[in-house]
């Protein structure tokens, strides 16, 4: 390079490189076809939506909601699910309404929409029906269990029957501790088994424990409580009840307080049996012909 000469002037020229596809590069073409993609899965959404009937939609929203990784009793895990239709209001004293009571109390009212004329009045004569029920257990039980009936808690809520078991001062259905059921729980067992066998209603076992923390970290009223619902289960198929009427087996600790204010109070350690209607039996078999 030859070098200026004396008295010459020097130039310098920048030259400033522009960003490729204009003014701001080419990264609005990326938040552009991530908009327009958006656009088309929220209209074909629209679509199907608009293509479905309400039925289907009832049955996908029941897919969704009772989806769970726990398809069949795991003791070993929390609590074991299955779908249950029913409905479930809280209990005279504090509630302790569990979360398969509060999925199904939306569900019971997402059904009873969908109900044809006829639908409902089958759902009116089955009310009746669990009334009549509900009447005829508590006789049986005030007639052959006389020293424990106050015990025995019967209930009728919107999509069945519920039959508390609970314990009481000095009398406990479940030996301290112990998924082994006491003797007055096996009698109590037997008294509900000869009510509900004759049926043909899809049943539901739930465990629950008070507020009491367990001794062992690895053995929680989590595992106790899921045990004494399965032992439960198992005496009832003892006595003779059929295993495929079950829908749900289930352990839920403490987070279902039949008495709320009294977290501690020896109510609160119960075993729960539901009797559900069979409205929801005719309501699927119209869905799965859609």
């Amino acid at each position: 390079m030859a070098k200026p000469s004396k008295g010459q002037e020097i130039i310098i020229k920048k030259v400033k490189k522009g960003h490729d596809g204009g003014h701001h590069g080419g990264s609005w073409k990326v938040a552009y076809a991530d908009f327009v993609t958006a656009m088309m899965a929220f209209f074909l959404l629209m679509w199907l939506l608009s293509m479905t009937t309400p039925q289907q939609k009832l049955k996908i929203s029941e897919y969704f909601k009772f989806f769970s990784l726990f398809k069949s009793e795991n003791t070993g895990e929390h609590m074991s699910v299955v779908d249950v239709h029913s409905g479930m209001k809280p209990g005279a004293e504090g509630g302790g309404t569990s979360q398969g009571e509060e999925e199904g109390s939306l569900m019971g009212k997402e059904q009873s929409n969908a109900l044809t004329p006829q639908q409902k009045k089958d759902q009116e004569n089955t009310e009746e029906d669990q009334t009549e029920m509900a009447q005829q257990l508590k006789a049986d039980v005030q007639q052959k269990l006389g020293d424990i009936e106050n015990q025995i808690v019967v209930d009728v809520f919107e999509g069945g029957v519920r039959i508390n078991i609970v314990d009481s001062q000095g009398k406990s259905m479940f030996l301290p501790g112990s998924k082994e059921l006491s003797e007055n729980a096996r009698r109590a067992l037997k008294v509900i088994a000869d009510n509900i066998i004759p049926m043909p209603n899809k049943i539901s076992i739930e465990g629950h424990t008070d507020a009491s923390g367990y001794s062992t970290a690895k053995y929680t009223n989590w595992e106790l409580s899921t045990d004494r619902a399965s032992s439960a289960r198992i005496e009832l198929e003892h006595d003779g009840l059929d295993p495929n009427r079950l829908t749900r087996v289930a352990g839920y600790a403490s987070s279902a307080l039949l008495i709320k204010d009294k977290p501690n109070d020896p109510r609160n350690r119960r075993i729960s049996i539901l009797v559900f209607n069979n409205v929801n039996k005719t309501l699927d078999a119209n869905i799965l012909k859609k």
